[in-house]
């Protein structure tokens, strides 16, 4: 009933017409109240994507203990699990934290140290001081400081001896290394340079450029980019696809995928293609990362490279992999909890602070931080260990989420955050116990999201990849960068040591000699290693 009534019509409703009056305003009541949290939700999530921090943190002190009574859920500990949000709240004083003692004279000793000439006094001004008295000599003070040399670029000339014979017109040349390209100024050291530049400090070609003329040299951004493109191609897509073999060997890997602008791709502007990532474990020894690039988001992708691969794949909620699972015997997939509980955070942060406690979004997070706690106390134990107790300590807690939320998704019927994040837990609940069954997987899929990072940050300041071959090469060497720091190397020695590598085995019918260029080969030079 939409017309507004007259007390005097109000008076003459029987009681029958006067509760359908009251439910029906109820309703609307609700839906208003519904599309009002939905605003509110969405007005924060916008704010916080513009000016807020990207941490999702639900910090608790101490393991949650919950459990599923009459239906409800009951935190047996709730005053723990607000404790950090009350000390963000009313802040105390916060104690500056100490170096730890001895740390600066380590990280100091592991730098070369240049003597500057001294600073005496000459015998005049000693006299002058001292007169009759004389003087003796005692120790110097002595004053430590960093120094700074700024980038040097030269020319290599490498001489290579050219021998004939007297009398005939046979001609032989020294043997010498391979080199990348013939005809191109480029050499291994300034490759390097420039991916360790562009790929790994997410600098642009247009900033290298600037910084070469400062240098006064003339290397234009299209010159860099063409060295780039042909390195990758040539030379370390061969171990690219060497990485990718050794990568089947693994149990556990991690996928995501993150959109990428394509300027030159054959589409019209704008169409988005895709970078993909996958990473092997993180309680794997010798990790892997690799990027593909490709121009759609279907599931030949993932179904192309995860062919010949055998095991778990940890993904977020994504129905390509589901999709792939079904028709590959080998592969099961497992689900992100970081993602289950990303809606929850979303549906909290929309609310004033005062007004969270107690709400289901609250309770939710609340009880998959419990989840994560309790596995966390298991993360350093031995594998066969770790499973018992993932069954004895987290397996019930994992039930009483779902069954809280099994619960409770009838009693929400609004598309606000809190009940898209529980209809998102049930659509995928059999993913997200696949944890449990096996102690290396782990709860959520932040490996990949980490691995993909540092494109995501170059993305920014480049915007977009100019054609499709630029996008392969970055592929191909975003993930050897990644693999370097995954292995905590020195990403320029590394690259610069296969790029004076990988070109001596060009004629090689195998590659069988990328056994020693791997990350974690003890063939590695020096300067590979980070200095510690």
């Amino acid at each position: 009933m939409n017309k507004r009534l007259s007390e005097e019509q109000l008076n003459k409703l029987d009681q029958t017409e006067l509760i359908k009056i009251v439910m029906d305003q109820q309703r609307e009541l609700e839906k208003l109240d519904n599309k009002l949290q939905q605003f509110l939700e969405a007005v924060a999530d916008s704010n916080r994507h513009r000016f807020g921090r990207s941490s999702e943190e639900f910090n608790t002190d101490g393991q949650l203990s919950f459990g599923i009574v009459d239906g409800n859920l009951v935190l047996f500990n709730e005053a723990e699990a607000i404790h950090d949000e009350e000390i963000k709240e009313n802040p105390g004083p916060i104690a500056k934290p100490r170096r730890p003692k001895g740390k600066k004279e380590a990280d100091l000793s592991k730098l070369e140290v240049v003597k500057v000439t001294p600073y005496e006094m000459t015998e005049e001004e000693l006299s002058e001081t001292f007169g009759d008295e004389g003087y003796k000599r005692l120790p110097d003070e002595i004053i430590k400081r960093y120094y700074f040399v700024p980038s040097k670029v030269g020319i290599e000339e490498i001489h290579i001896g050219v021998y004939s014979g007297k009398k005939s017109e046979k001609m032989v040349k020294a043997r010498f290394p391979a080199y990348l390209m013939r005809t191109s100024l480029v050499s291994p050291s300034v490759e390097a340079g420039i991916i360790n530049a562009k790929f790994l400090n997410a600098i642009p070609f247009y900033r290298i450029e600037k910084q070469f003329e400062v240098d006064g040299i003339d290397i234009t951004r299209q010159e860099m980019a063409r060295w780039t493109i042909s390195c990758a191609e040539r030379y370390l897509s061969v171990f690219y696809d060497y990485l990718h073999s050794r990568m089947y060997g693994y149990h556990i890997l991690h996928a995501d995928e993150t959109p990428v602008l394509v300027n030159k791709d054959g589409r019209p502007a704008g169409s988005k293609s895709y970078m993909w990532v996958y990473r092997t474990g993180d309680r794997l020894n010798h990790p892997i990362v690799l990027y593909e690039y490709q121009k759609t988001r279907n599931a030949s992708h993932p179904r192309e490279f995860l062919k010949d691969f055998s095991g778990i794949c940890v993904t977020d909620g994504y129905q390509v992999y589901h999709t792939i699972e079904k028709e590959h015997e080998g592969l099961k997939i497992a689900g992100c909890w970081a993602h289950s509980r990303r809606r929850y955070d979303e549906a909290l942060k929309a609310l004033p602070k005062g007004s969270r406690k107690g709400t289901l979004a609250y309770k939710a997070l609340a009880m998959i931080q419990g989840i994560y706690n309790a596995d966390n106390v298991l993360k350093d134990l031995p594998l066969e260990e770790r499973l018992m107790k993932r069954q004895l300590t987290v397996k019930p807690l994992v039930e009483a989420y779902f069954a809280w939320c099994h619960a409770n998704e009838p009693r929400i019927g609004a598309k606000n955050k809190t009940a898209k994040g529980i209809s998102y837990s049930l659509n995928q609940e059999r993913y997200l116990k696949v944890f449990l069954d096996d102690p290396e997987v782990p709860l959520d899929n932040n490996s990949a999201e980490r691995a993909i990072r540092g494109f995501c940050i170059g993305k920014k300041n480049f915007v977009m990849i100019d054609t499709v071959s630029g996008a392969k090469a970055s592929a191909i060497i975003y993930s050897i960068v990644e693999t370097a720091k995954a292995n905590d190397l020195n990403v320029y020695g590394y690259m610069k040591h296969l790029l004076t590598e990988i070109p001596n085995h060009m004629e090689d019918s195998s590659s069988d000699f990328c056994e020693d260029l791997l990350p974690w080969s003890d063939s590695l030079p020096e300067d590979c290693y980070k200095k510690k």
